[in-house]
């Protein structure tokens, strides 16, 4: 009499998917959080672009022309910094490039900071997940004595 034979035949198909699985998930890793370091800097770029017209426009009002520029700090005006912010943000096309951009504009002393939020568009998102977001500081400094 013969003794059973295992037959193996199929039994790599299982492995085979399973390693295929696991190397779709880490391209899948490694495209969104590429995407997702790529839009971090591309905001970084806008936040400090936007505070820095923020603060060269927001020290040019009243205070600038009335008082000169020889005596001390300059005034930077609210006002004037949101407007140059979301102008700036409007001219460079932010809206467009970052459906959703929200700015907040702070005038700290001689500092202008911008804070931008945008959400974030993975392009292999998994569904069901909650929405993300992508956040950015820049400050820009007015001191016309440097």
């Amino acid at each position: 009499m013969r003794g059973a034979r295992w037959d193996q035949r199929g039994s790599t198909t299982p492995l085979v998917l399973a390693f295929m699985a696991i190397i779709l998930l880490l391209v899948a890793v490694v495209v969104d959080a590429s995407a997702a370091y790529l839009a971090r800097q591309r905001l970084d770029e806008l936040a400090d672009g936007a505070a820095l017209q923020g603060a060269d426009l927001g020290a040019q009002g009243r205070d600038a022309y009335d008082g000169g520029l020889a005596r001390g700090p300059l005034a930077i005006t609210r006002r004037e910094a949101e407007r140059a912010v979301h102008a700036y943000l409007r001219e460079s096309g932010a809206q467009h490039d970052h459906p959703g951009l929200r700015a907040a504009v702070r005038v700290e002393g001689d500092r202008v900071v911008v804070e931008l939020v945008a959400p974030l568009d993975l392009p292999l998102g998994v569904p069901g997940m909650p929405a993300a977001s992508v956040r950015s500081v820049g400050t820009a400094v007015v001191d016309p004595e440097e």
